[in-house]
């Protein structure tokens, strides 16, 4: 392992599959990224505005056991380690996909395991919304879905986009983990080119690969939430 140029043959055969995988590889990555952040967030996104709003004190109060249900939900599925939520879940795959491998069987779990996430993310940045600014939409007759969509969401926006950033990081971790179990991308490159077969020029490329997009996504959200920040705006 640390000795990875040693061999020719085997540093020309790793590169080989570097060039001819690679690229393929962080596709697959990213349309798979892409399918689970919108998944997780088409349920995540109205559990977490059902756990602020639901309340006994918000803006529209459900009934206690419906909120105990929701939250009961959130908790366990947060509770279990992703590989073993994945392979309680890969039987749900094969209903919904019609396979139980490869980089489409991996999304049904991946979704299960994000979209807690989301909602808890949810829940957080709506919040750190000024209760002053919920009661004067109130006072002007608001509906409650005009004080989310206008009112709660753009005002906890920076704060949400700092969530979506932090979702983006975490699935990109699940996705590698899951190649452990049949899935596909990068996280196929590192374990099952790179760790099961000692090509660790492959598995290090793989990595690398990873950490980069991590990179990418976070400094991007940084960016697009500090430019949405009212208050950063107004110091300015």
């Amino acid at each position: 392992m640390f000795d990875l140029f040693s061999d020719p043959v085997k540093v020309a055969q790793q590169l080989e599959i570097i060039a001819s995988e690679y690229g393929f590889a962080v596709w697959e990555t990213l349309y798979a990224l892409a399918l689970e952040v919108v998944f997780a967030y088409v349920i995540g996104l109205p559990a977490g505005v059902l756990l602020v709003t639901g309340e006994k004190e918000g803006i529209h109060p459900l009934p206690g056991w419906f909120m105990k249900i929701i939250n009961w939900v959130i908790n366990i599925l947060r509770s279990v380690p992703f590989l073993i939520l994945m392979i309680i879940v890969l039987p749900l795959s094969k209903i919904l996909v019609g396979t139980k491998v490869g980089t489409i069987a991996t999304i049904p779990p991946m979704v299960i395991a994000a979209f807690p996430l989301v909602a808890r993310m949810v829940e957080s940045s709506l919040r750190e919304v000024n209760q002053g600014v919920i009661e004067a939409a109130q006072s002007m007759g608001a509906s409650t879905w005009q004080i989310v969509t206008k009112v709660m969401l753009p005002e906890a926006t920076p704060s949400l986009i700092s969530g979506a950033t932090i979702t983006f990081g975490t699935i990109l971790g699940y996705g590698a983990m899951s190649a452990a179990l049949g899935g596909g991308g990068l996280g196929k490159m590192a374990i099952q080119y790179g760790y099961y077969n000692f090509q660790f020029i492959v598995m290090w490329a793989a990595v690398i690969g990873l950490i980069l997009l991590v990179q990418i996504f976070q400094s991007a959200g940084t960016k697009i939430a500090a430019s949405c920040d009212k208050r950063l705006k107004n110091r300015s």
